[in-house]
């Protein structure tokens, strides 16, 4: 589903009582190429005063200052709601309870990810690429979400924008990191026709199988393809040197 946030065009999925969130596009800022236009990333090449005036535009759309995190391809967790949170810290995913309080997480390819509880009452957002996923970063989440409300139920997510399954060539590696902790992911592997050891990974479908089977019982997908929507999104696959989009998660503010 796309529609316009504060003159930013957007991308987001179903409507969940008392929760919010959207991923920006690469539309709405102020680049040039290759990070034409709203690049968010601090760290990918681009110019630091273009970086904060795109910010500074995504801070417009949301209610308070978004917790940036230093991505770092893995699978901790942050509590966004502790006192003295350092700046930007070094994880790939936060969760907060608390209304208002908004969670970021940047993308390029790798899958933004929302979680809620049917109440509304306590929210995660997490960065999957293959590493986190195979990592359980999204199970880790959920698990700090739980912690937080343990009387929560309904769990609820969408997957946003991220490599779609005609383009996401990986090798033995990969493969092997999903299938070790579960054989029936198998499935989400395509051999690569005329090229040995490498296959079509669907990481969509990797991240639906791993929070159904973590408790999630709604699962939402974009469905769209960060690689082939060039006009539309970032792909560090695609393009090498590129920008970053963002996922924008929070609880309606009391």
């Amino acid at each position: 589903m796309e529609r316009v946030v504060a003159n930013l065009p957007v991308v987001t999925g179903p409507e969940w009582a008392g929760v919010n969130y959207f991923c920006t596009t690469r539309a709405g800022g102020v680049g040039v190429a290759p990070h034409d236009t709203l690049n968010l990333g601090r760290r990918a090449g681009d110019q630091p005063d273009t970086v904060t005036e795109n910010r500074r535009r995504v801070r417009a759309a949301v209610p308070a200052d978004p917790l940036w995190l230093r991505q770092v391809h893995g699978s901790e967790v942050v509590d966004a709601d502790q006192p003295d949170l350092q700046d930007e810290p070094a994880v790939d995913a936060s969760v907060t309870a608390e209304p208002g309080r908004v969670l970021a997480i940047m993308v390029a390819d790798c899958l933004p990810v929302v979680i809620a509880d049917a109440g509304g009452r306590v929210l995660g957002a997490a960065h999957a690429g293959w590493r986190g996923l195979s990592g359980g970063v999204l199970e880790h989440t959920l698990a700090a979400m739980r912690a937080k409300v343990p009387d929560a139920y309904a769990w609820r997510a969408w997957v946003g924008p991220g490599i779609g399954p005609d383009a996401f060539e990986v090798g033995q590696d990969v493969l092997d990191a999903f299938v070790a902790d579960d054989p029936a992911t198998a499935r989400f592997f395509t051999p690569r026709s005329g090229v040995a050891g490498k296959w079509l990974a669907d990481l969509a479908g990797l991240a639906d199988f791993r929070l159904r089977r973590a408790g999630v019982q709604e699962v939402s997908q974009s469905g769209m393809c960060t690689v082939a929507e060039a006009d539309c999104f970032f792909s560090y696959r695609r393009d090498g040197e590129t920008g970053r989009m963002a996922l924008l998660a929070w609880l309606d503010p009391v």
